[in-house]
């Protein structure tokens, strides 16, 4: 999105159509596949940011926008290397999950069903808001949102703290 945003001032690549005018530039996937993160044991995380000095500047925008794609792919496809089973089925959420360069090229490398998780009965939509919400009620009850199970911090840990606005200011 980032990319589209730069180099065409659209918001996102809407049915992947521009990724499919594009070539792949396989250097430069490669490159982004070298990142330590990829060979580093869960848990872990990473920000976007971490990416920004990996897009390549040199390609056209169709050529960066298929090449970002089939980076998408691979990073996935990486995942596998770190789950102690191959999955059955693999669930996209948001938008990518509209984008058929993203879904046909994620169902050839895994080898196994993509569905987008409305076919599931979620609101591919509201998911990420419906996770903020349940991590918000949890928060207000003290209960952890981080366990070294999923993130690897030593202890589980709570969430910030709560802060009541003032009514004058409402």
């Amino acid at each position: 999105n980032d990319w589209l945003k730069k180099h065409l001032g659209r918001e996102y690549d809407e049915s992947g159509l521009l990724a499919q005018q594009g070539k792949i530039d396989d250097e430069s996937v490669s490159r982004f596949l070298k990142h330590p993160y990829f060979t580093r044991k869960p848990p872990k995380s990473l920000d976007r940011d971490e990416w920004k000095s990996l897009v390549p500047s040199h390609l056209a925008a169709a050529d960066g926008a298929a090449t970002l794609s089939a980076f998408t792919v691979q990073a996935a496809a990486a995942a596998l290397a770190h789950l102690p089973a191959k999955p059955r089925q693999w669930l996209v959420t948001g938008g990518g999950r509209h984008n058929p360069v993203l879904m046909q090229g994620l169902a050839t490398v895994l080898g196994v069903p993509v569905r987008g998780v409305d076919d599931v009965g979620w609101n591919g939509d509201a998911l990420e808001a419906e996770g903020f919400g349940y991590l918000a009620v949890r928060s207000l009850r003290g209960l952890p949102l981080s366990l070294p199970s999923t993130t690897g911090v030593p202890r589980p840990q709570t969430g910030g703290r709560f802060s009541r606005a003032d009514k004058a200011a409402a």
